[in-house]
């Protein structure tokens, strides 16, 4: 059937899709407990006779689907070599280092703060924040559980620190994402979200610190710590050698390499030190980097924080991320997405107004397109013609979507980045939600920046016509 006869669905028709895929994944979760994969992969097969009943062949909801779900095959390799680099590390003795030594250095009353900081100084140095929270935040959840800090507390400031360094370092993908889609430029963008995310971030170390004093000395588990200690310092052998991977992940991403090789070259160093510093064989290290690090200690602190990693342990997060981005390429190709939100956006004539429901609209297609990337690409193409009908400049939008799809991404349980966040610290979405301070806070920042104008930067009048030039656009009558 020829592109001609779709039909472009209405409203009714477009929130009847949405409400059959939401339908079909919270009376899967809440009533029968089902894996969110397969209801998420249902309600993709759902989608199906609802746009062949707009005109299109199956041949075309199903390219619309697999250019979708190609979206998820970057991100889907550094999972797995994510995974990798999590068991190579436990063995080579990089995480039991981190752990033994933060033990030893950090006091109970700074921990928060020092996590917080500490995470945002490595995914500034990687632009990542799975690896930040895959490396540094395993580390932190060991050092936080030997000195009695609550394990969602930690988990949120081991959050907090991870994106703040992913959406403010130019090494980040989001973080180039959001202006290339808006049609700003990089290091603009960044400069504009430092409005809302410094003082965002001020407020959550404040937050931290008051937090952390109420823990000292009496709240150290002193046999916990001990047998924790004990069992790193004679199982593995500590030190300046065992950082190296860490050093080399660091080097290649700073010196701006390819993320994917740059994760394995360090599982690799890893996996090198494991063998020859650490006695594991040649084969069990291979073993490691697919089925993760395991050992039974019966010590329930050493089970719960080494016994994690490896590529297959990620492949559940990968078929979620896959059928994700599916069903959400799915309700944007049919239109239903667009006729939602046409509504009633492009009636906004309010600077508060338009962040208010650029916010919404952010928070929306990250639930339904399962991943930031999705989040960023649609409100980005759905919000920007509005933008530039109120005469703003595009990193307002591209600030927009990383204080809110970016940083919302390991708020939700179902994307990516929360389950693979959940899967990664042992801590689950609703436990730690509350304590992300800094996603919850920054828009909070973003919005009165939209109420006051504050910030909220505007074309002037040679830089508008310079840009209707550019684009070959005749700039509107004004009414």
């Amino acid at each position: 059937m020829e592109a001609d006869t779709i039909i472009k669905p209405s409203f009714k028709y477009s929130l009847l899709m949405l409400i059959s895929a939401i339908a079909i994944i919270s009376v899967g979760l809440l009533v029968f407990g089902a894996p969110i994969q397969i209801l998420m992969f249902i309600s993709m097969l759902v989608m199906i006779p609802f746009m062949m009943r707009l005109g299109f062949s199956y041949k075309q909801v199903e390219k619309s689907m697999m250019k979708s779900m190609a979206r998820a095959l970057q991100p889907g390799l550094i999972l797995l070599t994510v995974g990798i680099l999590i068991g190579a590390w436990i063995a080579s003795g990089t995480v039991p280092t981190l752990i033994y030594y933060g033990i030893e250095a950090v006091s109970p009353q700074y921990f928060l703060v020092t996590t917080l900081v500490f995470c945002s100084l490595v995914s500034m140095s990687t632009g990542t924040s799975w690896g930040t929270i895959g490396t540094a935040g395993i580390a932190m959840m060991g050092v936080g559980t030997s000195l009695g800090i609550p394990a969602p507390i930690t988990a949120g400031a081991i959050i907090s620190g991870a994106y703040f360094g992913d959406k403010i370092s130019p090494l980040s993908d989001s973080t180039n994402l959001a202006p290339a889609v808006t049609g700003g430029e990089l290091f603009t963008h960044i400069k504009h979200m430092l409005w809302t995310t410094v003082p965002a971030y001020i407020i959550t170390a404040i937050i931290f610190t008051v937090m952390g004093l109420q823990y000292n000395a009496s709240t150290v588990d002193a046999t916990s710590v001990s047998a924790l200690t004990t069992y790193l310092s004679e199982t593995f052998n500590l030190g300046i050698v065992s950082l190296i991977p860490i050093v080399v992940l660091i080097t290649l991403l700073v010196w701006k390499k390819p993320p994917i090789p740059s994760i394995f070259i360090a599982s690799a160093v890893g996996g090198i030190v494991a063998v020859a510093y650490q006695g594991f064989g040649f084969a069990e290290t291979l073993t490691i980097f697919y089925e993760g690090y395991s050992v039974t200690t019966g010590i329930e602190v050493v089970d719960s924080l080494l016994v994690r990693g490896g590529l297959a342990s990620m492949l559940g997060l990968i078929a979620l991320f896959i059928f994700a981005l599916g069903l959400g390429g799915m309700l944007a190709e049919s239109g239903a997405l667009e006729a939602l939100l046409a509504s009633f956006v492009y009636k906004i004539q309010h600077t508060g107004l338009l962040v208010f429901v650029t916010i919404l609209v952010s928070y929306f297609t990250l639930a339904i397109g399962g991943a930031i990337y999705f989040s960023t690409v649609m409100g980005g193409t759905l919000m920007r013609p509005v933008f530039e009908k109120l005469n703003l400049k595009p990193e307002n939008l591209s600030r927009i979507l990383e204080d809110t799809g970016t940083q919302g991404g390991a708020l939700v349980p179902w994307t990516g980045s929360g389950m693979y966040t959940a899967a990664t610290l042992g801590v689950a979405t609703g436990a730690y939600l509350p304590f992300c301070f800094l996603a919850l806070i920054t828009p909070l920042v973003s919005l009165f920046y939209g109420i006051t104008g504050l910030t909220m930067t505007k074309y002037d009048e040679s830089e508008r016509k310079d840009k209707d030039r550019k684009s070959n656009k005749p700039r509107p009558v004004e009414a």
